[in-house]
């Protein structure tokens, strides 16, 4: 990051507000990160037990596969609420409820397995409901993460150390300067008092 340096005492004061505020942000940036981090970890795993759930419903599903062709549409999801948490200032859906649609069959007309067969279906939907949403809060997470650890990274290696050498440069320069009118002063001063004594 290259500073254009202006070479006064007002500029150095910006600079010092900036460093300030970095230095300052820094270690709660590093905090949020670790706590992204641990989150995706867990979300990560999460999403694997949710998987494997998931092959499990199918393959104990698996064995009533010609009924379900024959009574496909019994059951549907009709609604999925959400509500947003708050994971490290990253907002995240979760779920709620969910309501399930169920077709209108009577007692008399369905086969004995149908009861059993809507709880094994509501048991899948709910599963790949959770599948999705799981999906998208990892997605979500690890957006965030990235972002975090590319700020922590542009503040800790590359805004940081060139305000530093900014605030660095300008003070020597102004030392240099000073420095200068001194010996100017000093100059000045010693061919004054060799006339005033040639005279």
């Amino acid at each position: 990051m290259a500073l254009k340096i202006q070479y006064n005492k007002t500029f150095i004061q910006q600079l010092q507000r900036q460093l300030n505020i970095r230095e300052k942000a820094l270690p709660t940036l590093k905090s949020k990160e670790t706590a992204l981090r641990l989150e995706v970890r867990n979300i990560k795993q999460l999403l694997a037990e949710v998987k494997d759930k998931r092959e499990k419903q199918i393959k104990k599903m698996a064995a009533f596969g010609s009924l379900w062709q024959e009574f496909g549409n019994l059951i549907r999801i009709a609604e999925v609420k959400t509500v947003i948490r708050n994971i490290a200032g990253v907002k995240v859906p979760d779920i709620d409820k969910i309501t399930f649609e169920e077709s209108d069959i009577t007692l008399f007309e369905q086969p004995a397995w149908i009861p059993s067969g809507k709880d094994m279906m509501k048991s899948l939907l709910e599963i790949e409901v959770q599948l999705q949403l799981v999906k998208h809060q990892f997605d979500i997470l690890t957006t965030a993460r990235k972002k975090t650890t590319q700020k922590v990274n542009l503040y800790e290696k590359v805004q940081i150390p060139a305000y530093r050498e900014g605030i660095r440069k300008i003070k020597r320069y102004l030392e240099d300067q000073e420095n200068l009118s001194k010996a100017a002063q000093k100059i000045i001063k010693n061919r004054t008092s060799v006339k005033e004594v040639a005279l």
